[in-house]
């Protein structure tokens, strides 16, 4: 194709929007557009023209510009909604530098978000969403719209158990399945019937182990290394164990084979509960799928599963695949009625799964996720080679290991960026922190191992190395701010040095901006 150039007014404003070079016609007026709100001359909140009015101004075809418009709403350049056009997005605002404040404390909200846990909320996909809700309102039983059955909609649930055993691996019937509010909802129910203690991995969701103590389930932590959790260290004592095989959450890597099979024996022969986490199963890159461990033996392992990372966390829905033992005990501790989630979005989950939608949006959004992980990777190898990234062969986030006492001083050089990340230090388990400082834990577990370890009365130490590093969370911004923010992390990193031996002290404090 010849190099050719035309332009349009935007809203009779004096701005041109100017197309130029070879190539593709929708991609080049996808990179004018991308430039414009980039500077600043298209600003957030810009009307733009009905895509008929660009699409004759610049001589294209109309399914050009439709196609570009909706590819750059999808990215999250642009906003559509019904009855008031197609605008710039508010999020996708340059970001201009701002006079940096006294302390990180000052900093009211920030600019990036690489924090873990939820997708890009830009990418929900309303149209097919609502193609299902109006399909299962039509066709709706009366006694949908009636008091809730707390096991959850029966639709739903056979449409899970169809789903769950094809891609996870799952062997349930729909009888076996109670819904809920989600995987934290799960959880309360658990802990009220199953009691306590738990065993839970080192590293892990500081909200799910205070959850389980505020309803009076304490938990220990079980080491974590390459494989996984040590799930040898799991004691007749424990009644259940949480765990995430699939990926663990959050250093990464599945449950070692042998370790799946061991952590069923441990459940058959003391009676004990694996509570399976299936947070983010279905988003794996450079690996095969790896099965829910439910699948190997269902009468003692629960899986609990949401789609708040694979839809909305803001869809209230959640699910556990129960031993037949639990599921009257589940039923009753929530109560006579459903009160969580909506009926008619558990109506509208079971058509979305079973029209096929469902796989479509964990199809588009595995791809939307590697590409990001690819450019993460490939943004620390260009300017921070120093670093190692791990944990990144599926999920949502990775960590980037740091050096050793280099963490803290990161997540506050992050915070001067206006980014917002986490540390890998969040997660650990208060009791592996303590046992990390405790000298009897790795003398003892030099002197005879993981007995002598609990003789001592300790965690074994050896088993939760001391790590520095940042969580990060690649699918949550916008795809117009993920540059600027990987940007940011990138600045945040401790420069290149000789490897320390021993943690390094705290920072001083940031000293005060000119």
């Amino acid at each position: 194709m010849d190099s050719w150039v035309n332009s349009a007014e935007i809203l009779g404003s004096d701005l041109p929007l100017e197309l130029s070079g070879t190539g593709n016609r929708r991609a080049l007026l996808m990179d004018a557009l991308r430039e414009a709100v980039r500077s600043g001359r298209l600003a957030p909140g810009t009307r733009l023209p009905p895509y008929r009015s660009l699409a004759a101004d610049l001589g294209l075809a109309r399914n050009t510009v439709a196609d570009a418009y909706a590819e750059l709403v999808a990215e999250g350049w642009l906003a559509a909604r019904q009855g008031s056009g197609t605008r710039v997005a508010e999020r996708a605002a340059p970001v201009t530098p701002v006079h940096r404040p006294r302390t990180p404390e000052r900093v009211a909200r920030p600019v990036h978000d690489l924090v873990q846990g939820q997708p890009d909320p830009s990418v929900f996909p309303r149209t097919a969403w609502l193609a299902s809700a109006r399909r299962a309102l039509a066709a709706a039983p009366d006694d949908a719209f009636g008091p809730g059955d707390p096991h959850g909609r029966p639709e739903l649930r056979r449409a899970l158990a169809g789903y769950l055993a094809r891609v996870r691996g799952v062997r349930a019937a729909p009888d076996r399945i109670v819904l809920c509010s989600g995987a934290a909802h799960g959880l309360r129910l658990l802990a009220e019937v199953v009691g306590g203690p738990w065993a839970a991995e080192a590293y892990g969701l500081p909200f799910h182990r205070e959850l389980l103590a505020s309803h009076g389930v304490g938990t220990r932590p079980l080491g974590v290394d390459a494989d996984g959790a040590r799930v040898d260290g799991l004691t007749r004592r424990d009644r259940a164990v949480l765990l995430t095989p699939a990926h663990q959450f959050p250093t990464g890597g599945p449950l070692h084979p042998a370790r799946r099979a061991a952590v069923v024996d441990w459940a058959r022969s003391t009676g004990g509960l694996v509570v399976e986490d299936d947070y983010d199963g279905e988003f794996r890159y450079d690996r095969q799928p790896v099965g829910a461990v439910q699948g190997l033996d269902p009468e003692h392992v629960v899986l609990v599963g949401s789609v708040s990372k694979s839809l909305s966390p803001a869809l209230r829905i959640g699910w556990m695949v129960l031993p037949q033992r639990l599921v009257a005990p589940v039923v009753a501790a929530k109560g006579e009625r459903e009160p969580f989630s909506s009926a008619t979005e558990q109506l509208t989950l079971a058509d979305f799964i079973e029209s096929g939608a469902y796989d479509r949006q964990v199809r588009r959004m595995r791809q939307r996720h590697r590409r990001r992980r690819d450019q993460l990777v490939a943004a620390l190898h260009a300017r921070a080679p120093h670093v190692r990234v791990t944990g990144i062969a599926a999920g949502l986030h990775a960590v980037v290991e740091l050096p050793p006492g280099t963490e803290r001083s990161a997540v506050r050089a992050a915070a001067w960026q206006g980014l917002a990340v986490e540390g890998l230090g969040d997660y650990l388990h208060p009791g592996a922190e303590h046992a990390s400082r405790d000298p009897r834990a790795s003398r003892a577990h030099r002197a005879g191992g993981a007995d002598a370890v609990r003789a001592a009365g300790t965690a074994d130490a050896s088993l939760v190395p001391h790590r520095d590093g940042l969580v990060v969370g690649y699918a949550t911004p916008a795809e117009s701010a993920y540059p600027e923010a990987l940007e940011a992390l990138c600045r945040s990193l401790p420069p290149a040095g000789p490897p320390a031996t021993t943690p390094a002290p705290a920072p001083p404090p940031l000293p005060a901006a000119p």
